[in-house]
């Protein structure tokens, strides 16, 4: 027998599903269903990652919503709320009805505060084209007006679906063996009878599997403020809410086979997937008689001339070759987007430089978007855009952050508020904000669970103090039942909890298996989704905490998986402290400064630089970096290039830095695993310290694609990093070996690799950072009296309280008066 769950909730019901969209796929797959709606209440959060999971492995992934209501009929909460009032379930069959779901939820969403929804039946009713209605299980407004006793209520509602949908709905029937499932089964067969609508046995699920409902339990105490102790009939009535065998639903079906049997069939009724999405970017502004492709073909070479000087035969083949990529994938239409954008900082002298990947493209530089030459230093472009990756580019605009706004502005007002929202940003429980939930359903007291939290490091079992052994035994606490006296008594002290007590291991086991699941959605600092037709036809929106701003239902990941392009506005105040220091060089010097064309590899600059002089300047002021400068000893930009990336935690963990160090001294000497990794290693002394190496370090040793090579990356990037690295392993060292390279050392380049996964870092990134860590550096030393005085209007930023600034200031020979309510300005400023 064939069968397919039409209603089961994630956790990205935030509180009210206790497992992931990938662990309920795989156990409906090992159940042998044929499709799995996951329909969350009130949005699509989960719709890309159950895409992503169930189109490699299965099973079908269907997608729909709870929608909660808000009308005469269903019962009006006195203040809606997440859970407040009768849900219907709606599937999408086809691409219209996916886009009428997400306006839905868009109008439910953006007329409430955050975390809340509610539409009318009327809303609903207007345009049902493309959806499928369930009746909402235990949600619904029938059951509710069941659960009333309002029968006349439970068959309006059902003649309304009747007459909205047609025969595109069914009214729900399940059994999770409670108290008067038999009686409820019984009065909606009859109902559906009387209405002439079929039924569908679905299982309203909550959960994967039955160990799951203690996290359902302890959801329900945190979302409603009790403890388990007390929460009585709020929590669940029993743990049947899971993916069941089709075996044990034949058996509570059995009075009506014909309900469970039409699941599959309404399942393959429902032909939409996600890959239909078809997302696009708004089309720009052309010059009359001019293609996208052809003005920025136009707008790249002009920019080429001026920037490339003169322009040489390898840049201009990088940036043809990068124009027939773009051209390729029809992407000429979002580099014009985004050279706008810098264009609108260009004109009202706000400092925007591109940063991260985009600075491995010889166009961006052309463009003006970024500021460091790809082509002589030798980045990869395929880090930045690749065709076998199929992916879109991901160009983040770093913005002085007290004018940032101004640009957002100009983006909405542009394109149209209807056009844009802000990418959310998940929030996740991590193992503080876990054990402090959690330990409070359980009832520890409001001491224990700050002195859990305070103990316990990132990663839920283990606390901060542990090392070596007693390291490996706290990682135990929330399975191994007996623990040594000693440690045990040990632990009761550093936490205030004992951990022999069932009641604490409990709480933390729970914890521990909470860790990564949703808690809410946030806001990202500056990604912006920018779309043709209306944003909330792809994607549902919702309001955002600040005021005036709309984020998307899907974060950075979720949206690059679906193809939809974010651009990144992020504010940085190094920028607006440069810009500062600008404006009051002109003002009280006449001295007009271009940080542009500051004068390259100052060597005086660069002295201040290895004396640790940098209190204040930009990434190379922390007490880490201090102490490294005057081993490092930079002369050169990609000496800072090196400095900016290399003390990192990262690179610190991987022992990479002393390697380093001690070749740049000549105290060790310069070696290769293999002689074609030369090329890709010399810069850095034969240690690899960037992404891009990685990537280089494929295609020279094992013949990877450019492609492919990114693939590496993105493995190396992830946060299942080790997984996926291990995943494409027998390829890389195939390779390898196909090369000539022996065994032995393809395993010793394969570890180096893995290595990257803890803590590579693009070099691209580094570049882009390098130039505002030299600007800084050159006001500091030039003109130390503006950029400090800049650096105060800036605040806060920066590792240094304004005391120190000051005091640094005057060790450099700058006079600084205190304030004087009759000469003082509102910020900081020269005399």
């Amino acid at each position: 027998m064939s069968y397919a769950e039409l209603h089961c909730r994630s956790y990205f019901s935030f509180l009210r599903g206790a497992s992931s969209p990938e662990a309920l796929l795989d156990r409906a797959r090992s159940l042998g269903y044929e499709a799995l709606a996951i329909t969350d209440i009130d949005g699509v959060y989960a719709a890309p990652r159950a895409y992503l999971h169930g189109a490699s492995r299965g099973p079908r992934p269907l997608v729909g919503a709870e929608l909660t209501m808000r009308d005469d009929l269903a019962p009006r909460p006195a203040a809606v709320s997440p859970g407040a009032g009768a849900r219907l379930l709606l599937l999408c069959a086809s691409e219209r009805g996916y886009a009428r779901l997400c306006r839905l939820i868009t109008t439910g969403r953006v007329r409430c505060e955050k975390g809340s929804a509610w539409v009318t039946w009327d809303e609903i009713a207007s345009d049902t084209a493309g959806l499928f209605a369930l009746s909402g299980g235990a949600s619904g407004p029938i059951d509710a007006a069941w659960r009333r006793g309002d029968l006349r209520a439970a068959h309006r509602w059902g003649a309304r679906l009747r007459e909205a949908f047609g025969d595109r709905t069914a009214i729900e029937l399940t059994h999770h063996l409670a108290p008067g499932d038999d009686e409820r089964l019984s009065a909606f067969r009859q109902l559906a009878r009387a209405l002439d609508i079929q039924t569908v046995a679905t299982q309203d699920a909550r959960f994967a599997e039955s160990a799951d409902r203690r996290i359902f339990d302890v959801q329900a105490c945190i979302r409603e403020g009790t403890t388990l102790a007390r929460a009585g009939r709020r929590l669940a009535v029993n743990g049947e809410r899971f993916l069941q065998p089709i075996s044990q639903l034949r058996e509570r079906f059995s009075r009506c086979p014909e309900a469970l049997e039409r699941a599959a069939d309404i399942a393959r009724s429902l032909r939409f997937s996600m890959a239909e999405i078809r997302y696009r970017f708004p089309d720009f502004a052309l010059p009359s008689g001019d293609s996208e492709i052809s003005y920025l073909r136009e707008l790249t070479w002009r920019g080429a001339r001026e920037r490339y000087r003169p322009l040489s035969a390898r840049a201009a083949d990088q940036i043809e070759r990068e124009l027939a990529v773009i051209d390729r994938l029809d992407l000429a239409g979002y580099f014009l987007i985004v050279w706008d954008i810098a264009r609108f900082c260009r004109e009202r002298d706000i400092l925007c430089q591109g940063r991260g990947s985009a600075a491995n493209s010889a166009t961006c530089y052309a463009l003006g978007i970024t500021a460091v030459d790809p082509v002589s230093m030798e980045l990869l472009f395929e880090r930045f855009l690749s065709e076998e990756r199929g992916e879109m580019p991901d160009i983040d605009l770093d913005i002085e952050s007290d004018r940032r706004e101004e640009v957002i502005q100009y983006v909405y007002r542009r394109y149209g508020a209807e056009r844009v929202a802000m990418a959310c940003n998940v929030i996740s429980y991590h193992a503080r904000s876990a054990i402090r939930d959690v330990g409070k359903a359980f009832g520890l007291s409001q001491e224990q669970v700050d002195r859990a939290a305070k103990s316990m490091d990132r990663h839920i079992s283990v606390p901060t103090a542990a090392s070596g052994e007693d390291a490996a035994a706290h990682g135990a606490i929330a399975s191994d039942v007996a623990l040594d006296p000693q440690l045990r008594d040990r632990l009761r002290r550093e936490t205030g909890l004992d951990f022999a007590d069932p009641v604490v291991r409990q709480a933390i086991d729970i914890a521990r298996r909470m860790e990564g699941f949703p808690r809410h959605l946030g806001i990202h600092p500056g990604g912006m989704v920018i779309t043709a037709a209306q944003t909330s036809e792809v994607v549902p929106v919702e309001n955002a905490t600040m005021a005036q701003r709309t984020v998307v239902q899907w974060d950075k990941d979720d949206l690059g998986a679906m193809g939809l392009i974010k651009i990144d506005l992020l504010g940085l105040g190094m920028l607006t402290a440069l810009s500062g220091a600008r404006r009051l060089l002109s003002r009280f010097q006449g001295e007009e400064l271009d940080l542009a064309t500051l004068p390259a590899e100052d060597p005086s600059v660069y002295d201040m630089i290895c004396r640790a002089d940098t209190i204040g300047v930009f990434q190379i002021e922390s007490r880490a970096q201090m102490t490294m400068l005057p081993r490092m000893k930079p002369r050169t930009f990609y000496d800072l290039v090196i400095e900016v990336a290399i003390i990192r935690p990262g690179p610190i963990q991987g022992d990479m830095v002393h390697p380093y160090l001690r070749r740049r001294s000549g105290l060790e000497p310069v070696t290769f695993e293999h002689a074609s990794l030369e090329p890709v290693l010399a810069r850095t002394l034969g240690v690899p310290l960037f992404q891009e190496q990685g990537m280089k370090l494929a295609i020279a040793a094992a013949d990877f694609t450019a492609g492919e090579a990114d693939e590496l990356r993105r493995a190396m990037g992830h946060k299942r990093s080790r997984q996926r690295m291990a995943a494409i392993s027998d390829r890389l060292i195939r390779g390898m070996r196909n090369k000539g390279i022996p065994a032995r050392t393809a395993e010793r380049i394969y570890n180096q690799l893995c290595a990257f996964a803890d803590y590579g870092f693009p070099e691209s990134h580094a570049a882009s950072f390098a130039l505002i860590v030299y600007a800084s550096c050159y006001l500091k030393h030039y003109y130390p009296a503006a950029f400090c005085a800049a650096l105060l209007n800036a605040q806060p930023m920066g590792f240094y309280a304004p005391s120190t600034l000051v005091a640094d200031a005057r060790r450099h020979g700058v006079s600084v008066w205190p304030p004087c309510a009759v000469r003082s300005e509102w910020e900081a400023t020269l005399v």
